[in-house]
């Protein structure tokens, strides 16, 4: 889906020759994918779309219980976030996407066959994601799931891969630079 190591940057330029750029900011919870992910949105001056929004209400109630996603779960949340992702191609509109992606199979079910798709994977110390989660307030997915999530991460080999520890301008200029 993505490019190994492709810059992120100069999304908001996609000119006739060039297809539009599509950034899929992916990690698990906890990990600044809202955060970060708008915030490259607004410095490429592409739209930024929060995967959780598009969660159908079955998934929401699940991981609020503390339950994970299976992929018969994920599968409509996907095919939703790929919906996105094609309208955006085809409005000609740079499109910033968070979804955790954490396995490999899920990433070509959002970007598999579009072309100019960037993946950028957020990364961090476990003790640092949690603590974040513990501070976050209002989120439906519960906390305790942090570790079934990193059980399920399959880093991916063909990412723009970025530590988040540091503050969010500093890990969106890593992102473009």
């Amino acid at each position: 889906m993505g490019r190994s190591r492709r810059r992120a940057g100069g999304a908001a330029g996609g000119g006739p020759d060039r297809p539009t750029p599509l950034i899929v900011v992916m990690g698990v919870m906890g990990s600044g994918k809202t955060a970060i992910g708008s915030a490259l949105g607004r410095r490429l001056g592409c739209d930024f779309l929060d995967g959780d929004g598009c969660h159908p209400a079955t998934n929401v109630a699940k991981v609020h219980r503390g339950e994970p996603l299976d992929d018969r779960d994920r599968a409509p949340w996907l095919a939703a976030l790929r919906a996105r992702l094609l309208a955006a191609q085809a409005e000609r509109r740079p499109l910033a996407v968070a979804c955790s992606a954490l396995r490999a199979a899920h990433r070509p079910a959002l970007g598999g066959g579009l072309a100019n798709v960037v993946l950028v994977h957020l990364t961090g110390a476990r003790w640092l994601i949690a603590a974040r989660l513990a501070a976050r307030c209002g989120h439906f997915m519960a906390s305790s799931l942090l570790g079934s999530q990193l059980e399920a991460l399959e880093p991916p080999d063909d990412a723009i891969t970025v530590d988040v520890g540091p503050p969010v301008p500093a890990v969106v200029d890593a992102i473009v630079a």
